[in-house]
C-alpha cells in the first residue's frame, strides 16, 4: 500500500475554486493537442495498414464502424487519460499547473471520471457514423445530445464556483491549482 504524505491527506475538494477561465481553456487546448496527435498517428497507421497490407480501404457495416471508432479512439483515450490523471495529471493539466484532487483516490474513480468525460464524444461518433448510413431522427438526436452534453460539461467546468463538471461530481474529483 502506498504511504500518503501529510500534504496529500490535507487535500480536499473546495466549494470556491479559484481557477482562472484562461487556465482551464489552456488545459483543454493542451489535452486537445494530445488527442489530435493520437488521432493523426492512428489515421496514418490505419491508412498504411489498409493500403500496404489489405490493398485498399475495406467496406464496413455500420456496426463494424461503431465498434472500430469506439475501440480505437474513445476506449484507448479514456484509459490513457484515466491513467494520466490518476498518476500525475493529463498533459494539459501539467502544462498549466493544475492537478486532479480525489475525494477517495482510486484508479476506478479515475476511470469513471474519464468515461463520463468522453461520453459526449462517443455519442458524437455514434451520431456521425449513423448519419453516414442513414440520416434520420436517431442520428440527429445522438449528435444534438453530444453537443448539449459537451456544452454543459464545458460551461459547468468554467462557470461553477467549484469548477466541477458532471464527471467530477460523479467521481468525487476536482481540478485545482497545484500547490
Amino acid at each position: 500500500m502506498r504511504i500518503l504524505s501529510k500534504k496529500m491527506l490535507k487535500m480536499k475538494l473546495k466549494t470556491d475554486n479559484p481557477i482562472p477561465v484562461k487556465a482551464r481553456l489552456k488545459e483543454l487546448f493542451g489535452d486537445w493537442l494530445f488527442i489530435s496527435g493520437y488521432l493523426i498517428f492512428l489515421f496514418l497507421l490505419t491508412m498504411g495498414f489498409y493500403n500496404l497490407i489489405l490493398g485498399g480501404i475495406p467496406t464496413f457495416t455500420e456496426a463494424q464502424n461503431q465498434l472500430l471508432a469506439f475501440s480505437t479512439s474513445v476506449l484507448p483515450l479514456t484509459v490513457i487519460f484515466a491513467w494520466l490523471d490518476y498518476r500525475k495529471g493529463s498533459f494539459g493539466k501539467r502544462w498549466v499547473g493544475l492537478q486532479l484532487i480525489y475525494k477517495h483516490k482510486s484508479f476506478a474513480h479515475s476511470v469513471l471520471r474519464s468515461a463520463i468525460k468522453f461520453f459526449p464524444w462517443q455519442l458524437g461518433h455514434m451520431g456521425a457514423i449513423h448519419s453516414a448510413y442513414q440520416a434520420d431522427a436517431w442520428s440527429i438526436f445522438l449528435s444534438t445530445s453530444a453537443g448539449i452534453l459537451l456544452l454543459s460539461f464545458l460551461l459547468m467546468g468554467l462557470l461553477r464556483k467549484d469548477k466541477c463538471h458532471p464527471a467530477d461530481l460523479l467521481a468525487g474529483t476536482q481540478v485545482q491549482l497545484q500547490d
